[in-house]
């Protein structure tokens, strides 16, 4: 054990876009963060950015993440808090246009992986009878979209999120979700510099008209954390710009223009 007292907070899919921002925030706020990805590259490179570590760690290999928890357990001291942001995303084709090894691909990772985390990290925290895990769904989980591996995987997410706070509750733990709308990732940034997303269309229908930033979506998840958030468990919060407050307004031919 390194002997810190600093609250120990990991984050799985820590080396880029949304878990990244995650990282910085908590480190910030004083955590000594645990930067778990299965790229160890981006990983150290991230923690080492924050004076964290990294760990490597693929969520879809259950017994690989039970070794990865065991060893910052020992290593690292008593994890406090866990944030689950590792995931992949997929093109936005139809059914049978979508393979169905990629469709396995996200339901291991989004779907299976968070819950296999969530497994592998809250048996030490029942054991304190303390703990804190934040998982991130998705917009694309609470609507109907032409996402038809994504959006299932990450309507289970809210799902797991909702069980987990329910059997976990009784032992001290806490498990909420944050659900983002149109984040301006890597991942997004890529797809709109190829032609495959329009930043337009994205922000039209949302009610402030712009992406959500990567920090936007790591305020609100330290928020959850944090002892301000003490009575919040099994809530699922989507920080989406409005997006799902303004997209029904398309029936009505959209959004209004500013009001004054």
């Amino acid at each position: 054990m390194t002997g810190s007292t600093k609250r120990v907070s990991v984050v799985t899919g820590g080396a880029s876009g949304i878990g990244a921002a995650c990282v910085r925030e908590l480190a910030a706020n004083g955590d000594l963060v645990i930067v778990v990805d299965r790229d160890i590259a981006k990983a150290q490179a991230v923690a080492a950015e924050i004076g964290g570590r990294a760990y490597p760690a693929d969520v879809g290999d259950e017994h690989g993440v039970e070794a990865c928890a065991a060893a910052i357990e020992c290593e690292c001291g008593p994890v406090d808090v866990l944030v689950n942001s590792a995931g992949i995303i997929q093109v936005p084709v139809r059914p049978h246009d979508l393979p169905m090894s990629a469709w396995d691909d996200v339901v291991r990772v989004d779907q299976r992986g968070t819950y296999v985390a969530c497994l592998a990290f809250a048996r030490g925290m029942i054991g304190r009878r303390r703990g804190s895990i934040v998982n991130i769904a998705s917009i694309a989980g609470m609507r109907s979209m032409p996402l038809h591996a994504y959006a299932p995987a990450k309507a289970a997410v809210i799902a797991i999120t909702e069980c987990l706070a329910a059997e976990w509750g009784p032992s001290g733990l806490r498990v909420n979700a944050v659900s983002p709308g149109y984040t301006l990732t890597p991942a997004l940034k890529n797809a709109i510099d190829r032609g495959e997303r329009d930043v337009s269309s994205l922000s039209a229908n949302a009610a402030l008209r712009r992406l959500v930033d990567p920090a936007e979506i790591a305020r609100v998840v330290a928020f959850l954390v944090s002892d301000a958030a003490s009575a919040m468990t099994g809530a699922n919060v989507p920080v989406d710009c409005g997006w799902l407050a303004g997209t029904s307004w398309s029936t009505y031919g959209g959004l209004r223009e500013a009001n004054g």
